[in-house]
């Protein structure tokens, strides 16, 4: 009979799993080692992107993790549901083979509305190869740049889609930033010894990664994040075998880490300033432990996929907050879901403050009362 959980008890060990509270494993000490953990994380903003690595790494600061992305302990690309995710370098190119082909699959509806045929895409993926071959890296503008001087149209979102088409492919790969400006490389120049599982030991890589840092959840959130077949999932979670457990939540089948059984379970009231595509909300199809669904337009206002950063209180959300960056200071605004009281509030901008530590910058913080 599998090991059953409260809703209260699933909670404090999905966060312990999210490495948001302390794990009784060998908590990962760098970036390569948090990106590894999780097999994947959410980094369609860049700087959201680091602040989920930093809020993950205790004493880190963002300067820190940049240089860590430097010596490419991990990279970004499109693995996954056609969205942008930090992954391990090494695993980036079986990772857009087994997960990423599936969005590559359905790329051509797209092509359709842009008025772009496979062939336009496929010489586009060429210009910049050659254009970045030698060790090149170049700005999202100078990408452009090559296109348009090759005769490729990419004008309006067909640069978008021209630059994902490359990536998904598996030619370029997102090198990280210089300055403001997001910068693309070859991915086989970046990344010269990938490593090569077979497609069953692939699967079972990512059930345990993805359990392992978000369980106890389901296998149709496994599905949903992956965006592989409800076939694969299932294939996935008899590979990784005994490592995982199943456990019962309220009555619901859910996985986990097996390691993470002896875990404490008890409630943590912890306060917590998360970026707004963390893994924290965005690893899950059913979010409902962490949050509300009253509350959902004040996450995700107007329902565009535009997660806010959250302010998180014993595992569930109570606010978002929005940060305003300039060179001398960072302005945090607080918008919590209910008012909070004194003591509340010094805990919400001790958190906040984490944030503006983590940048190197004095905080300011102001609050719009609910």
């Amino acid at each position: 009979m599998p090991v059953q959980l409260t809703a209260a008890e699933a909670l404090a060990l999905r966060m312990t799993s999210l490495l948001l509270r302390p794990h009784p494993a060998a908590r990962p000490k760098d970036v390569a080692g948090v990106v590894e953990w999780f097999g994947a994380m959410q980094a369609q903003d860049a700087a959201s992107g680091l602040w989920s690595l930093g809020a993950r790494l205790p004493g880190w600061s963002q300067a820190d993790v940049q240089e860590a992305l430097e010596r490419r302990e991990a990279l970004r690309t499109w693995p996954m549901r056609g969205t942008v995710h930090l992954v391990p370098s090494r695993d980036a190119r079986w990772m857009l083979e087994v997960t990423g082909v599936r969005a590559l699959a359905g790329a051509e509806r797209r092509r359709a509305v842009l008025g772009l045929s496979e062939a336009e895409a496929d010489r586009a993926a060429d210009v910049l190869g050659t254009a970045l071959a030698g060790g090149g890296r170049l700005t999202r503008a100078e990408c452009v740049a090559e296109l348009t001087a090759a005769g490729v149209d990419a004008a309006g979102q067909r640069a978008y889609h021209l630059l994902w088409y490359a990536a998904q492919r598996g030619v370029t790969c997102i090198a990280p930033h210089v300055g403001a400006e997001q910068t693309f490389a070859l991915l086989d120049e970046w990344v010269p010894d990938p490593r090569r599982p077979d497609r069953d030991e692939a699967l079972g890589i990512l059930a345990l990664r993805y359990f392992r840092s978000h369980g106890p959840t389901t296998r149709q959130d496994f599905a949903g994040w992956t965006g592989l077949t409800a076939t694969d999932a299932k294939r996935g979670i008899a590979v990784a075998g005994e490592a995982l457990a199943t456990v019962s939540v309220d009555g619901a089948e859910a996985v986990m880490d097996a390691a993470l059984l002896d875990a404490p379970r008890a409630p943590v009231d912890d306060v917590l300033a998360l970026p707004g595509f963390d893994e924290y909300l965005l690893g899950y199809k059913d979010r409902s432990l962490m949050v509300d669904l009253a509350h959902k337009q004040a996450i995700i206002p107007g329902g565009n996929g535009v997660f806010q950063p959250t302010i998180v209180r014993a595992g569930r959300v109570l606010g978002t907050w929005k940060r305003s960056v300039g060179k001398t200071r960072v302005k945090l605004s607080a918008r919590p879901l209910a008012a909070p009281d004194a003591p509340a509030r010094a805990r919400v901008e001790a958190a906040l403050e984490g944030y503006a530590g983590f940048l190197g910058l004095p905080p300011v913080v102001d609050w719009a009362d609910a």
